[in-house]
């Protein structure tokens, strides 16, 4: 399997919850980019919906050591 680089993937899933946080106090549907993230997300995670993708993501960067980490 594939492993997505963990900065990518941490900037795809901030970039996406903050965009979801704005987006639920003004707007009932995703915004393009939005969509577009989560279609990201999805590829990199091989998965087939925003929620399993975030998931999946969170666990793979739950496993990223912490030198890792702070090398973005």
């Amino acid at each position: 399997m594939l492993v997505p680089d963990p900065a990518f993937l941490r900037g795809l899933v901030e970039e996406y919850e903050a965009l979801r946080a704005a987006e639920a106090r003004t707007a009932a549907e995703p915004s393009p980019r939005a969509r577009d993230l989560a279609y990201t997300l999805c590829v990199v995670t091989g998965t087939r919906d925003v929620r399993p993708a975030l998931e999946a993501a969170h666990r793979l960067l739950g496993a990223v050591p912490d030198r890792a980490r702070t090398a973005d």
